[in-house]
């Protein structure tokens, strides 16, 4: 069974998780505090085969290259969302005073494509809304669902390139995929089971106003 260990990082505190399956493992959205986010990778060891961008926003990349250089990790993002990592300038970082060097990614993802670490499969599914190419990886039992969804929220909608109506059409995506079982792991907060997402998370239900 993959274990899952969740950092807090960078100035936005956004979620850094580190998915260890086997003897492989993956750095989910590494905001920030690089060094922090290696002495954890160092630990028992293994073979960093992934950094995944859930989506491009500075908050959940700006640690991406030193991770990279320091594993030799493949990075993985949706092709709608590769122009903020080979383009800052469009990934906000303006906006909270940080800045990183550009950087191409291994592998454009696409709705449907799967991502294998260790024992585990993630699928990946398009969930644009927050960002032209958020994405939710979906395993047995979990999905990491990035800025799209929170436990009691969802990602901001009035950002440049976000769009409300894309991400209603996502998350009715999600309600259709996900379980009640399913324990969600987002982009900020804590993680905690679908069906209790479904109870207190206003955008879920009619409550959200059209």
């Amino acid at each position: 069974m993959a274990d899952i260990e969740r950092l807090v990082v960078g100035p936005l505190a956004s979620n850094c998780y580190i998915f260890r399956s086997g003897h492989e493992l993956a750095v989910i959205d590494p905001g920030g505090d690089a060094e922090r986010i290696l002495e954890k990778l160092r630990e028992p060891g293994g073979k960093v085969r992934y950094v995944i961008n859930t989506h491009g926003h500075i908050d959940h990349v700006a640690a991406d290259q030193d991770i990279i250089a320091a594993t030799g990790a493949e990075l993985l993002i949706h092709q709608d969302d590769a122009v903020m990592l080979e383009e800052p300038d469009n990934n906000l970082s303006g906006l909270i005073g940080l800045s990183m060097e550009p950087i191409s990614p291994s592998r454009r993802l696409a709705d449907g494509d799967k991502i294998i670490v260790g024992h585990d499969v993630m699928k990946v599914l398009h969930t644009p809304g927050h960002t032209p190419g958020g994405v939710c990886l979906i395993g047995n039992g979990f999905a990491f669902t990035g800025d799209t969804l929170f436990l009691e929220s969802i990602g901001r909608t009035d950002l440049p390139a976000s769009s409300e109506q894309q991400m209603r059409a996502s998350l009715d995506r999600l309600r259709a995929v996900l379980s009640k079982k399913t324990v969600i792991y987002p982009g900020h907060g804590e993680s905690g089971l679908f069906s209790r997402a479904l109870l207190v998370n206003p955008f879920l239900g009619d409550v959200w106003p059209a």
